[in-house]
């Protein structure tokens, strides 16, 4: 049998309850004989009361810096000014009583997981890598040639003297990865982040492609294969799926493995994967999730969810069939998470997820106009067709904690005292960030849902685990709107650049990737410095170059979608163009300023919406096992060099 060590909550303790114990009087001396009887307090003298000792007990959270799976602290004293309180200078004594951990869980709880093949590939590939890391290096920690310093330090910090203390060295930096940061550009294939990188340098006043995003400056880098068990060109629910569990799936499925059936609820069971977040939980670990899409989609879903079908948001989008059989849309399922895993996982107890940022009321809301936000899109807000309003049962599941929906409520979070937080800022996606100054109610950017997080999360002493996806920059390329993907992935640098600032190389683990790309491309021949936006300019040329049809074309554009649209400066939200008629093919673009936030580049194959594409992304790294990371790698890897490196599932034994 396999058993997996776990550093795991500990079971809370039964009937402690914060309360004041009070120790007895001393009763009254008689004709100035000591009283008599007292416990703790002093004697009375010459017929006056005995002193009152007072006990105050408090609860300590998990993550206590006295308690980490936490306890009770019993403070002590004597109640000099008889207040009836025992003030700070009264205190004499205080001790702990801690939780202790539960240090096992049975194979049979993860068993679906720890024998699924891509699992045990992972694995092995992290093993591997290791080995590969210990025969390219040798003593002399490689320097940088570019000049960065950060690059320098990040790589000679594996400085050492022989294989031995290398290997011996790797094995120490197991587990030492406090805080894990999960980036993910939702669409940001390569060509993606070469065109944001080159329109971020030119907003600077720069020619541009000698410009550089936040985490093309990390020290590690390496490719992921994105493909699905069943599908050669993915989506984001078998790629995330991926990425957090460490096995591949088939598209379209959330938080199981390939042998579901897509739609299926009956198929679910048993096939459950376990995912970092959940191992975070159960580690004592503070978690969070961010998205700018609907919190419900797809990518930020698989952290917490377990659906035989995406697109089951809430309980309207599901076949009775489902409903009947027992399956549980993703929206309840997030507000359930702490009662979920903890009936998962006989004997723990967690808190459940700290901080929560993203869009999606509507999949919360009841389909009753009556609960609507201040800044509904639509007469109805809420889709709920059962009547319930899980953001009240949220509340309820967290009495201490903050619902917000707008700006002012985000900006009115303290992070010091804040326990849990549960942000969502519009009836659908979260805008583009383009659009976003023109919400209703104000929305928070990504880089500052990603400080707050982050300022919220590292008040637990054991560390956290945060994913933050951008969801628009996909959305915006299925709409063909290169500009809307491209200020995305720029306001997405920010965000990883934030998370880098707050946090420190010695013990946080920072991930930067996709789960896919799209057939988004760079083309033709322009000139260094040509407006990556604007039309091709040859070298030596000051006119836009054209094509054999005698007309100028983008250096930007789609293989399918549904194509041109010239929709000027106002136009800042991309999805407008699905109002429109499809207009793929060439278009005479001669007067037209293809630079504009309306523009929609051409698109050869007319689709009603632009698709992924199967090619490898990118993959950035750096902080304990970021090393790990390099060379082309199954999408799963992602999820084994997270656990290496903070060291989540703990030590794997095997018996025969």
């Amino acid at each position: 049998m396999k058993n997996i060590k776990l550093s795991l909550i500990a079971i809370a303790v039964i009937g402690l309850n914060g309360c004041l114990l009070e120790g007895d009087d001393g009763t009254n001396g008689t004709n100035g004989v000591a009283g008599q009887d007292g416990t703790n307090g002093t004697n009375g003298q010459d017929g006056s009361a005995g002193s009152t000792s007072l006990m105050v007990q408090t609860n300590l959270i998990i993550g206590d810096t006295n308690c980490p799976n936490s306890g009770v602290k019993f403070d002590s004293g004597i109640d000099a000014d008889i207040s009836g309180t025992l003030e700070p200078s009264e205190i004499t004594s205080t001790n702990f009583v801690c939780v202790p951990g539960i240090t096992e869980v049975s194979s049979t709880q993860l068993l679906t997981s720890l024998n699924n093949q891509w699992f045990i590939d992972g694995a092995a590939l992290v093993s591997q890598n290791k080995n590969t890391w210990l025969t390219a290096t040798s003593g002399v920690g490689a320097q940088s040639s570019s000049g960065d310093t950060d690059v320098a330090q990040q790589v000679t910090s594996y400085e050492t003297t022989s294989p031995a203390q290398k290997s011996a060295f790797i094995e120490q930096l197991k587990g030492s990865a406090k805080n894990v940061i999960l980036f993910v550009g939702d669409g940001m294939g390569v060509s993606t982040v070469t065109a944001s990188r080159i329109l971020e340098g030119q907003m600077q006043g720069q020619l541009g492609e000698e410009n550089s995003l936040s985490f093309d400056r990390f020290p590690f880098a390496g490719l992921a294969k994105t493909y699905n068990v069943d599908a050669q060109t993915p989506d984001s629910a078998g790629t995330m799926t991926a990425m957090v569990s460490g096995v591949k799936t088939d598209v379209g499925v959330i938080g199981v493995d390939e042998d579901i059936v897509r739609g299926d609820c009956s198929t679910v069971a048993g096939n459950e994967l376990v995912t970092a977040l959940e191992l975070a939980e159960l580690a004592g670990k503070s978690t969070g999730i961010i998205s700018t899409a609907r919190i419900t989609h797809a990518t930020p879903a698989a952290t917490y969810a377990k659906s035989a079908d995406r697109n089951w948001e809430d309980i309207s989008d599901m076949p009775e069939a489902a409903v009947t059989a027992g399956c549980k849309d993703i929206a309840e399922q997030l507000v359930n998470f702490k009662a979920n895993l903890e009936t998962r996982f006989e004997g723990s107890s967690v808190d459940g997820i700290e901080v929560v940022f993203g869009g999606g009321r509507r999949h919360f809301l009841p389909k009753d106009a009556t609960f609507n936000s201040t800044d509904a899109a639509s007469a109805v807000e809420g889709d709920r067709t059962d009547g319930r309003d899980l953001t009240a049962q949220w509340s309820l599941t967290y009495p201490s904690g903050s619902y917000v929906f707008d700006q002012i409520g985000f900006n009115a979070i303290n992070t010091d005292t804040t326990t849990h937080v549960f942000g969502l800022f519009n009836e659908s996606h979260m805008q583009y960030e383009a659009d976003r100054a023109n919400d209703i109610a104000g929305e928070p950017s990504i880089a500052e849902m990603t400080a707050k997080a982050i300022a919220i999360l590292d008040n637990n002493p054991l560390g956290f685990f945060l994913s933050i996806e951008s969801g628009r920059i996909d959305h915006s390329h299925h709409a063909g709107s290169a500009y809307g993907a491209l200020t995305d992935t720029i306001a997405f640098s920010e965000a990883v650049a934030m998370a880098d600032e707050m946090t420190n190389d010695e013990d946080t683990l920072i991930i930067v990737t996709a789960d896919h790309g799209h057939v988004f491309t760079i083309a033709g021949y322009p000139k260094r410095g040509n407006p990556i936006l604007g039309k091709v300019v040859s070298v030596g040329q000051t006119e836009a170059a054209l094509a054999a049809d005698g007309q100028p074309y983008t250096t930007l554009g789609y293989t399918n979608g549904r194509g041109f649209q010239n929709l000027g400066n106002e136009v800042t939200d991309a999805d407008v163009s699905y109002s429109m008629p499809i207009a793929a093919g060439r278009q005479d673009l001669t007067d037209v300023d293809t630079a504009s936030a309306g523009f929609h580049q051409e698109a050869l194959v007319p689709l009603t919406s632009e698709t992924h594409s199967g090619e490898d992304v990118g993959i950035y790294a750096k902080g304990p096992g970021a090393f790990l990371l390099n060379g082309t790698n199954e999408q799963n890897m992602i999820y084994h060099v997270i656990n290496f490196a903070s060291d989540l599932s703990g030590q794997v034994n095997s018996t025969q």
